[in-house]
């Protein structure tokens, strides 16, 4: 149970940025700022949520994705962070874990997520 003062302090802090919903399996698009000297710009990083975890202001997930020379490359990024400038969910997946960690030691067409379809009635 958190203090009322930190909870009115943490609501305040995320109460204007909007976030799409998003789950574990699904693919999405970050635009994250670089700082490089004193130049900004800002770089794409897609991949697949594999975790998500923490509430409020210290929720965190983290995004999985293939670099170069198939080499896997993982990051955390903080939810409510200043330095992701564009948030965009590419496509759903369909999985039964809330923890994809299992994606770490499986490589190739296994480590396929299947899409998860929704239809419109």
């Amino acid at each position: 149970m958190k203090n009322k003062y930190i909870q009115a302090f943490e609501d305040g802090m995320i109460k204007d940025i909007k976030i799409p919903e998003f789950r574990a399996g699904d693919t999405v698009n970050l635009g994250v700022e670089i700082k490089e000297g004193k130049k900004t710009r800002v770089q794409a990083y897609e991949g697949i949520v594999i975790a998500l975890r923490g509430e409020g202001a210290s929720a965190t997930f983290t995004v999985r994705k293939m670099g170069a020379n198939k080499v896997a490359v993982e990051r955390i990024f903080p939810l409510y962070c200043a330095s992701i400038k564009t948030f965009e969910v590419v496509r759903r997946g369909r999985v039964r874990r809330a923890k994809l960690h299992y994606l770490r030691g499986i490589t190739g067409k296994k480590a396929r997520i299947k899409e998860l379809k929704t239809y419109n009635k």
